[in-house]
């Protein structure tokens, strides 16, 4: 099926909570499609999409494994998504992707942590939503109770499509209540009749003309519904919940019926497109229907390094057609490339494949400008797709090669980790001069760190240094002169400077000179030294921020006023003023929001407290309780054990940068000491 039209595909991604049995789900399908010829397990380690040998070590899902399988006619890109959060991310790329996202539910836990997080990630991508009930051949298993909890937390929407036939080791099969139920068990046909009943008012509604038909009692196809229903689904009228148990194979023929008749397909979702006008300061922005005719566009939302073919940039097709050996334009790139081929993906296999078409997904190979959220069209008006949004990992920590000769590699590899992963961050901190990495949490970092390690690269890591910064919280103006004689041209430059708080607005420089005391091109000369002096610090490798500085008189020579004399002059004038405008210590302040259930609300609003946190509001999420607040960068630093501590893995929590503000004077005052000796140190060097 290498030529698929695109109203025959079907792109649908598999979240929910760890644990959930998605991995299981996905080997299920497949084998029931006739994808694969045997069912693998994660306990066996042999399943399709779990072939990361991290993955399989830890037996847990930790990257979107993007498979696919063919059913009545229709293609189904199935990607398996993790479920732990720190590894959100790679859902929310799976996601993205995908038309339709699919929920998986246990129905022993019922509604988890992950269950909301996922699905607020596909509420704000504006994604079809769809629940599966997993594991309801287990013995704990509770349809009745999960749809009760779905529905209070979810809302109205969610509506059963299947019911179960027993539960537990009596459970053996499903009944479709949106289609012919009159072969259901006597015991469940009462309430099939009425589910029944309900969906189908529910579907017709979504089409105008269907739903006069319907209630002129005129006979409805089953086609016809199908579409209605999947018209429902896409605005959110209906959320379908089903139930399978994958171990038994039991719902999923079923399952995967709703998939390619119910799920909609890639011409229902309408392209956004930006381009940047010519002054490269304003955007204008077009939406156009996905179709297969017309200019190639599509995106990168994941990229890795496979150990055999190199880097794979993950593409999905949005609008258009092209056959290999296309050249195309990367929006990150300087010049078109040539896409030689395109890999049909199914778990860590690969096929080559001739033609795409809207809607598929595909990886292309050995392409270095297609990076995460590039992208790629045949269209050479500079028309990009709007870049997929990341949250902003924040658990940070220092690092350093435990041998000097490995630092280069340590360097290298850590930066090919972090091009397979935008929640990955590694960067030299300008303040510091620490090698720091950033993730999306503790489990994050410490699987990167063990990347490394299979590297034969041996690293030390400690909580980085706060990159605080400093201020002025009153004004000073002082003159300051320059003047240097060693024989032959002197050096002579007077300024005077006024220094003036400018909190939360930058640095600004004001040149308020008149009547040319100093001439026109020393200005210049008098700002670079300020900024010299800021980046410095006047308390050493403290930058100052947030000031303003007005120069308003100075002073020059005919013979001896050069550039290098402004420059000292302005620095010495402005760490004089500094000093004298009540200097302030600030640091770097975060947004945090603290998911947790309700019994946990009271611990966590104190411990913020403790930890100088301001309590910015609550709001209630089902039976879960969300805490806002801000609080400094330096009191989070170990957040996620912390957290984990108090609700015993049970909340989440999500960190991001706000803004700087002072630092108290008991905590500030060692901080600044500290950077003195320092300074007293070197200068002893």
């Amino acid at each position: 099926m290498s030529k698929l039209a695109t109203e025959n595909i079907r792109n649908v991604a598999l979240v929910g909570h760890n644990g959930t049995g998605k991995t299981t789900l996905t080997e299920a399908l497949l084998f029931d499609a006739g994808a694969i010829r045997k069912k693998g397990s994660v306990a066996e380690k042999n399943t399709v999409s779990d072939f990361d040998p991290d993955e399989k070590e830890r037996g847990h899902s930790i990257e979107t494994a993007i498979t696919h399988f063919d059913f009545q006619g229709k293609r189904v890109n199935l990607l398996d998504c993790p479920g732990l959060p720190d590894f959100a991310a790679s859902a929310e790329e799976g996601m993205v992707a995908c038309e339709t996202v699919l929920i998986a539910v246990s129905g022993v836990n019922g509604v988890e942590v992950m269950t909301r997080k996922l699905w607020g990630m596909a509420t704000a991508l504006e994604k079809p939503k769809m629940f599966v009930i997993t594991k309801m051949d287990h013995d704990r298993a509770r349809f009745e109770e999960v749809l009760e909890q779905l529905r209070e937390v979810f809302g109205k929407p969610v509506a059963p499509l299947f019911l179960p036939i027993g539960s537990g080791s009596s459970f053996k099969g499903v009944v479709n209540v949106l289609e012919d139920i009159h072969d259901c068990p006597p015991e469940l046909l009462e309430q099939a009749n009425a589910l029944h009943a309900s969906l189908l008012e529910t579907a017709v509604s979504a089409d105008e003309k269907i739903m006069e038909r319907y209630l002129a009692d005129e006979k409805i196809s089953h086609e016809e519904i199908a579409a209605c229903f999947t018209k429902g689904i896409l605005a959110g009228l209906v959320v379908p919940v089903m139930c399978v148990s994958a171990e038994k194979d039991i719902g999923i023929k079923e399952l995967l019926t709703v998939l390619v008749e119910e799920a909609p397909s890639p011409l229902q979702e309408p392209l956004h497109l930006k381009r940047k006008l010519s002054d490269g300061k304003k955007e204008e922005e077009r939406i156009i229907e996905p179709k297969t005719d017309g200019p190639l566009y599509a995106q990168v939302f994941k990229s890795k390094r496979d150990s055999f073919v190199g880097k794979l940039s993950y593409v999905r097709v949005y609008s258009g057609s092209a056959p290999a050996n296309t050249s195309v334009h990367v929006s990150n790139a300087l010049k078109p490339e040539k896409i030689a081929h395109f890999l049909e993906i199914q778990g860590k296999e690969h096929k080559e494949k001739d033609h795409v078409v809207c809607g598929d997904i595909v990886a292309l190979g050995k392409h270095d400008t297609m990076n995460f959220s590039e992208t790629i069209t045949t269209d050479d008006g500079g028309w990009q797709i709007p870049r997929i949004p990341m949250p902003v990992p924040m658990q940070a920590l220092a690092i350093q090669a435990k041998n000097r000769n490995d630092e280069a590699k340590v360097g290298q590899r850590l930066r090919l980790l972090a091009e397979s992963d935008p929640t990955f961050i590694v960067e030299v901190e300008s303040q510091t001069h620490e090698l720091v990495i950033r993730g999306m949490g503790q489990l994050h970092l410490e699987l990167m760190l063990h990347r490394l390690k299979a590297q034969h690269l041996d690293v030390v890591t400690h909580p980085p240094k706060i990159p605080y910064r400093s201020t002025v919280g009153g004004s000073a103006e002082i003159a300051y002169t320059h003047k240097k004689q060693s024989g032959g041209a002197g050096q002579y430059g007077k300024v005077q400077l006024k220094l003036e708080p400018n909190l939360g607005n930058g640095f600004e420089f004001v040149d308020e000179i008149v009547g040319g005391v100093i001439p026109r091109q020393f200005i210049p000369s008098c700002e670079k030294g300020v900024l010299q002096k800021m980046g410095e610090g006047v308390w050493p490798g403290i930058p100052v921020v947030d000031v303003r500085v007005r120069l308003n008189d100075g002073k020059s020579h005919d013979v001896d006023s050069k550039d290098i004399a402004f420059q000292i002059a302005s620095r010495e004038a402005f760490k004089e003023a500094f000093e004298k405008a009540r200097p302030q210590l600030t640091e770097p302040i975060c947004n945090l929001e603290v998911v947790v259930p309700g019994e946990y609300m009271g611990d966590i609003t104190g411990h913020l407290s403790s930890k100088r946190g301001r309590i910015l509001g609550m709001d209630q999420l089902g039976d879960l309780q969300v805490v806002k607040a801000q609080i400094p960068a330096s009191e989070v630093q170990n957040y996620s054990a912390e957290l984990k501590a108090i609700t015993g893995g049970e909340g989440f929590y999500s960190l991001e940068f706000s803004h700087y503000d002072i630092v108290p004077p008991n905590i500030a005052n060692p901080v600044i000491a500290a950077a003195k000796s320092r300074q007293l140190k070197e200068a002893e060097v």
